[in-house]
């Protein structure tokens, strides 16, 4: 009976949908997750559990300040979030009409663009990245009736990043009639190529933040969406009143002290050298090809047993992410960096594997 009262009340958009298959959700137990482009650090934080029963602040003074001095804006170009993903849904409920509206996302990308415009009645128009994974701009400039342009930069999962002339051609394109939004998700680990300092230039610029990956938090799932204070503003009539449990504002008050930003940026520079070695050593091994760009915390390749191997590191505890369903990423596979002694045990998996394999390599 439930089941069929569900049948009959489901939003019809959402009838065909299936939910997005996280890290988690695909694969549990294992004992080397190099598969969610986490941090292989935890780090330690105090927590003040005197206040826990009364309600949060929508957007904590604490929080907004640090991250505001931390990225070089004003606090007024800034909103806190559950994650960049609550910020991708607060832009597509904000700013695209349910039925009506669409957004314009360039695959190989971040699943939840997609995910969110879907589950919002919203339309996706498709622009895929050319074969070097760089932006197809006259592709993306031809396209009409977008309210939001998503480009993840560096992207995932191919690592690459996106040349300042295709963003800006693309800003400018749509100067009028969208928002582009700029996921710097990963950006701590290319941060010379970051935009959170051109509002001023580009009104219709948004760029997501998030301290899941080189701030080592993905546990607390917190977000930032960067913007002009008129965007800002207009998110703030979307957001739930209490999005940021207190025991995470007082943590990312912690993780945004001068201190502990120097901590990110020195694990930040051993992942990029873990990073080297760990492409170079990949790169040995026997029919692996390294395919786009190691601009962010994880490399992707392609193997013809992409599906064996696959198997055999699950196999052994060793979880990474297949990446073979997504456009033009036919065979490959997408590993987090992890500690050396992960990174390590990963290729001498790998070495096992191949060994196993023999002749039919």
């Amino acid at each position: 009976m439930t089941s069929k009262l569900v049948d009959t009340l489901i939003n019809a958009n959402l009838v065909p949908l299936k939910p997005y298959e996280s890290a988690r959700r695909l694969f549990s137990g294992g004992q080397d997750w190099l598969n969610a482009n986490e941090s292989p650090f935890a780090n330690p934080y105090d927590i003040d559990a005197s206040n826990f029963n009364r309600y949060p602040s929508c957007q904590p003074d604490s929080v907004i300040n640090g991250y505001a001095s931390y990225a070089g804006v004003d606090k007024t170009q800034l909103i806190v979030t559950r994650g960049a993903d609550e910020g991708i849904e607060l832009l597509i409920r904000t700013f695209c009409t349910p039925g009506e509206d669409n957004i314009l996302i360039c695959p190989p990308t971040y699943g939840m663009y997609a995910i969110s415009a879907e589950t919002c009645d919203v339309g996706i128009k498709r622009v895929p990245l050319n074969d070097d994974f760089s932006l197809d701009v006259d592709g993306i400039c031809a396209t009409e009736n977008v309210n939001l342009v998503f480009i993840c930069a560096p992207n995932n999962p191919t690592g690459t990043q996106v040349s300042k002339a295709d963003l800006t051609a693309v800003l400018e394109h749509f100067a009028d009639t969208a928002l582009v939004v700029v996921d710097e998700a990963y950006i701590e680990f290319d941060i010379e190529n970051t935009w959170a300092t051109e509002l001023a230039t580009y009104p219709n610029l948004v760029v997501l933040r998030t301290l899941s990956k080189a701030f080592a938090l993905a546990g607390l799932r917190c977000g930032f969406t960067i913007a002009s204070e008129a965007i800002i503003q207009a998110l703030l009539k979307v957001i739930a009143p209490y999005p940021i449990p207190a025991p995470v504002a007082q943590i990312v008050a912690q993780a945004l002290t001068p201190d502990n930003i120097a901590r990110m940026q020195q694990q930040v520079a051993f992942l990029n050298e873990q990073r080297t070695t760990l492409q170079a050593e990949l790169a040995k091994r026997p029919g692996v090809e390294l395919v786009g760009d190691v601009k962010a915390n994880y490399i992707l390749f392609r193997h013809s047993h992409c599906a064996q191997i696959m198997q055999y590191l699950v196999s052994q505890g060793m979880l990474i992410r297949d990446q073979s369903k997504q456009l033009n990423l036919q065979n490959c596979l997408r590993v987090t960096l992890g500690s050396a002694e992960q990174n390590q045990r990963l290729l001498s998996l790998l070495d096992a594997y191949f060994e196993q394999a023999g002749a039919s390599l």
